[in-house]
Formats: structure tokens, sequence, C-alpha cells
């Protein structure tokens, strides 16, 4: 775990649904990762002190999506940046197709009370 993530304190979550595109399936591997390294990478480095992602793989559970990306921001303005900035490449209904995106904030119900939240 590094340093970063011990000390990233999301204000809320953003949940990415998406479908890879035709286009970005035609790609070797190879070219994906060089697409992923090249466009995505520097955005996520640019916006790392406000933003973080992790990219899960869905395909081989539902027809509907194929990825999730969970976004954590530390802040709206840091969040909408980053989706400005991410709006800007082909990896935004290109490469792949934003079909919903939904947004949460983890235990507000115990915040609102001021209350334990559930653990396990």
């Amino acid at each position: 775990m590094t340093q970063q993530s011990v000390n990233f304190n999301a204000k809320f979550t953003a949940f990415f649904l998406v479908k890879t595109s035709p286009e970005w399936l035609g790609f070797s591997f190879e070219e994906r990762l060089a697409h992923a390294r090249g466009t995505f990478q520097p955005i996520l480095e640019e916006f790392s002190t406000g933003v973080k992602l992790n990219w899960y793989d869905t395909e081989f559970y539902t027809a509907t999506i194929t990825d999730i990306w969970m976004i954590e921001a530390k802040d709206h303005e840091s969040y909408q940046l980053f989706c400005e900035k991410l709006r800007e490449t082909p990896f935004w209904d290109r490469f792949f197709f934003i079909k919903e995106i939904f947004l949460g904030e983890k235990n507000a119900w115990a915040k609102n009370y001021d209350v334990a939240a559930l653990t396990n």
C-alpha cells in the first residue's frame, strides 16, 4: 500500500459503468496498453492528489457493460476537472462508451446520524 492511498480520504465515489467499443477491441493488447499509458495515465498523474481510480473488469459477468471505473475524489472540483480532461480524450465515448455514472458518499447515513458505520 502506497503512502498516497493511506492518506487519500475521498469525499465521494463515482462509479462509471462503461462498455468497450469495437475500435478498442480491434487494437492489439500492446496498442491498448500504449493508449492507456499515453493518454489515461498522464491524466491520473495530473490529478493524483484529488482523484484515485480503480478499474474493474466485468465483461465475463455481464453483457451490458465491460468495465467499472471506480473514481474516488477528495472534492467536486478535482472530480469535475478530471472528467473534463478525460472527456477530451478518445477514452470517453470513443474507446469506451460511458453507459451510466453513479455517485455516492461512503457511509453518509452514519455521518448524518453521527454514529459508527457498520464494519466487518
